[in-house]
């Protein structure tokens, strides 16, 4: 019996551990697109750290996120919001664009 409460106990705390650890904030960072364009275009992320992107489209029309270096891709309808969360990244730049607008809605996540 003391055994088992033992390892009841030792499970728990693990738990407990591993909940604060899931608690903890992403760095996060903006994106907004408008008009065929994304604002800012270059974002700076902190190399080998997992991070969130919240995308929002302020446009009249739909716009998609799309990275193919970074096999992330989203689609937003107008006035939505969403986001995307990123494995950490190595040192270096990494494209995005919208394919709706692929001449004028370019960017680019630079980690360092």
């Amino acid at each position: 019996m003391a055994l088992q409460r033992c390892v009841l106990l030792s499970v728990f705390g693990l738990a407990l551990v591993a909940g604060g650890a899931c608690a903890q904030e992403l760095p996060t960072f903006a994106l907004e697109m408008k008009n065929g364009r994304f604002s800012p275009e270059e974002i700076v992320v902190p190399a080998q750290t997992r991070f969130k992107l919240v995308l929002h489209n302020a446009g009249t029309d739909a716009e998609e996120f799309e990275s193919l270096e970074l096999k992330k891709e989203k689609v937003l309808a107008p006035g939505a919001k969403s986001f995307l969360v990123f494995a950490p990244l190595k040192p270096g730049s990494y494209r995005f664009f919208g394919e709706f607008h692929p001449d004028t809605a370019q960017g680019r996540i630079v980690a360092r």
